[in-house]
């Protein structure tokens, strides 16, 4: 057994968004912090690979660039972020694009609608005129309900009845058409589930966020986002490839039986570890998202722009290579699509037919470059949903992450603020 680091005042286990943010947020009091990672490079869920020349994420992710917690942490322009399309296309069965509450949004073809914000593509306006493209009350119900999520306080919005989703849209006005057209398969990509169980307040939260900022991703990869975090701590913060084994009286235990001392010790790692070093605290369930990365010789779509499937066949795909050249080698495309669930035999057979479908192209030649599986990709947030809870366990002891907020990098951030501010209030700092 090595012998043991000097005491510290603080050990945060897990270098992802929230484990950083808590250290830096330590650091700059003047707390003394060690960061422990399990593996070979920060960011958690939010890691990016390189496979056969194509920058691959662990799952596909987008960037918010209008959550607070971003943009008091990150400078953007490094981040060399590139944006998709202000809205979305919807896959449908249905020929028709006039149906008189089918939308806001104009037909683009066979079996296939655009909604666009017409704030952001002014052009598009025309197709929000009543009867044309939507019925005059969704229109209405959808516009005043855009407004008021887009200008109230985050504040009001967090206090307003906590129902599900499906009922704060209903009570809204929106139509069951629309919510089964628009809502329900662009929204089940953003939360992970497909029935619109997920808390009225996250809903409206996320649904401010994305009026009033743009969805990009960073040229190099979501893993860009953490390692911009790790970069701003002192070298020798973040230790590598140190898992911990468990918490003891005195600090922790690392796997190699080595016992590193601190005051306080702050777990910031994913629900499997948490449940681990932390049995007594609650953790949510969590959704599990596949992710099918494949290769083709040029975009099916030709624009970066999110398409979802009324069908739900899948959650949602895009040409990555459309909003970020850089993922892809020069004459190739990078095509990203994600599931609810497992990879099973035969998935990625139907996912390859829906895709043909769904693009209107011949996806036989596409090659499989790659899966990815992410067993904790979010937790559920059925009302009631807290969206805010202490991260004290118990004397010393501190867990954070988006568990404990909200599922996003803004929860996972603010999260790893909070623990912050009640370690340095129990510290006496």
């Amino acid at each position: 057994m090595s012998a043991s680091p000097a005491p510290t005042d603080v050990l945060v286990v897990g270098a992802g968004a929230a484990g950083l943010a808590c250290a830096r947020d330590l650091l700059a009091q003047g707390v003394g912090v060690r960061l422990l990672e399990a593996s070979d490079e920060v960011g958690g869920r939010m890691r990016t690979d390189r496979v056969e020349g194509f920058v691959v994420d662990r799952g596909f992710q987008v960037f918010n660039t209008s959550y607070p917690q971003v943009r008091h942490r990150l400078a953007l322009r490094d981040l060399r972020l590139r944006p998709f399309t202000p809205g979305v296309l919807i896959h449908t069965d249905s020929q028709a694009g006039t149906d008189s509450h089918c939308g806001t949004g104009s037909h683009t073809g066979s079996g296939r609608l655009r909604f666009t914000d017409p704030t952001r593509r002014p052009r598009t306006l025309p197709d929000l005129l009543p009867g044309r493209l939507a019925g005059p009350r969704d229109l209405m119900a959808l516009g005043l309900l855009s407004a008021r999520d887009m200008l109230a306080p985050p504040r009001l919005l967090k206090r307003t009845a906590d129902l599900t989703t499906r009922t704060a849209l209903a009570d809204a006005g929106i139509s069951d058409a629309l919510v089964e057209r628009f809502f329900r398969p662009f929204l089940s990509g953003v939360f992970l589930e497909d029935e619109l169980e997920t808390s009225a307040r996250v809903f409206h939260l996320v649904w401010r966020s994305m009026l009033r900022g743009t969805l990009c991703l960073p040229a190099e990869g979501i893993g860009a986002v953490p390692r911009a975090l790790a970069a701003a701590l002192p070298a020798g913060t973040v230790r590598l490839d140190t898992p911990v084994d468990r918490l003891t009286d005195d600090g922790v235990l690392t796997a190699d039986g080595q016992e590193v001392p601190a005051r306080a010790v702050v777990v910031a790692t994913g629900p499997r570890q948490t449940a681990t070093l932390l049995p007594g605290v609650s953790l949510p369930a969590y959704r599990v998202v596949t992710t099918y990365y494949h290769v083709t010789e040029r975009s099916p779509i030709g624009e970066p722009t999110l398409l979802v499937d009324t069908r739900r066949r899948f959650l949602n795909t895009c040409a990555l290579s459309d909003v970020t050249p850089t993922v892809a080698p020069p004459g190739h495309a990078l095509v990203a699509t994600s599931v609810l669930g497992h990879d099973t035999e035969g998935r990625e057979s139907e996912v390859r037919a829906a895709l043909s479908d769904a693009y209107g192209t011949d996806t036989g030649p596409w090659d499989l470059l790659t899966t990815r599986t992410v067993e904790d990709a979010l937790p559920a947030m059925r009302p009631p949903q807290q969206l805010s809870r202490t991260t004290r366990v118990t004397p010393g002891r501190y867990v954070c992450g988006d568990h404990r907020a909200t599922g996003s990098v803004q929860g996972a951030l603010a999260s790893g603020a909070r623990a912050a501010r009640e370690v340095l209030r129990d510290l006496g700092r």
